[in-house]
C-alpha cells in the first residue's frame, strides 16, 4: 500500500501534538513545521517508524529572515526522502534571531555534517553537540556570516548588481 500524506501526518500528531503542525502539500512535496527544541526526534521517528522509513535526508539548509520577529528570524529546513515509496518530505523550523542554534542531526543523518557545518559558515547558526563545527568554505578569520540578509553582496560601487534584487534592503558602506 502506497504511503499517504495522511498517514504521515496522523503518526506524528499522534506522537508530537501541537509541536507539529501547519501541514500542506506544496506542488510534489508534503511539508510541515516543527518546533525547534523537538528536531532530533522527529527526523528519528521519520527514519525509524517501520512504515514511514525516511532514510535519506536529501538537504538541510537555512534561510534568514530578518524582518521576522525575533523568534523567527532563522529557519532550518530538512528534506527527507523514502526511496521504497518515492514519497519526499519537506520539515522547517524556526529559530531566535538573537542566539539561532537547533540540536545537530548528525547523529541520526551523517549526510548533515557537511550540511550543517555550511549552514552554520553561511548564516551563524549554531548545531548544537555537532563534532567539528567549523567553517568549511569560508576563511576562519572572518566574522561575518555572509548569507544573512544584512551583509553586502557585492562592492557597493558596482551598478550591475542591486541587493534589492536579491531580497537585501539597499546598504550605503
Amino acid at each position: 500500500m502506497a504511503l499517504e500524506t495522511t498517514e504521515i501526518q496522523e503518526k506524528l500528531v499522534a506522537a508530537f501534538g501541537a509541536n507539529v503542525f501547519d501541514f500542506k502539500q506544496d506542488r510534489d512535496i508534503f511539508s510541515f513545521e516543527i518546533m525547534a527544541d523537538i528536531n532530533t526526534a522527529v527526523l528519528l521517528f521519520l527514519k525509524n517508524d517501520p512504515s514511514l522509513r525516511f532514510h535519506f535526508l536529501t538537504d538541510l539548509c537555512g534561510v534568514h529572515y530578518p524582518d521576522n520577529d525575533v523568534n523567527h528570524q532563522f529557519e532550518i529546513v530538512y528534506h527527507l526522502h523514502n526511496w521504497y515509496e518515492n514519497k519526499r518530505i519537506r520539515i522547517k523550523t524556526f529559530l531566535n534571531g538573537t542566539n539561532p542554534e537547533i540540536k545537530t542531526a548528525s547523529t541520526i543523518f551523517l549526510s548533515t555534517n557537511w550540511m550543517e557545518r555550511e549552514t552554520y559558515d553561511f548564516y551563524g547558526i549554531n548545531f548544537i553537540g555537532h563534532p567539528q563545527l567549523k567553517r568549511i568554505l569560508n576563511m576562519d578569520e572572518m566574522v561575518s556570516f555572509p548569507m544573512r540578509k544584512e551583509f553586502p553582496m557585492e562592492d557597493s560601487g558596482r551598478t550591475d548588481k542591486d541587493d534589492r534584487f536579491f531580497g537585501r534592503t539597499s546598504i550605503n558602506i
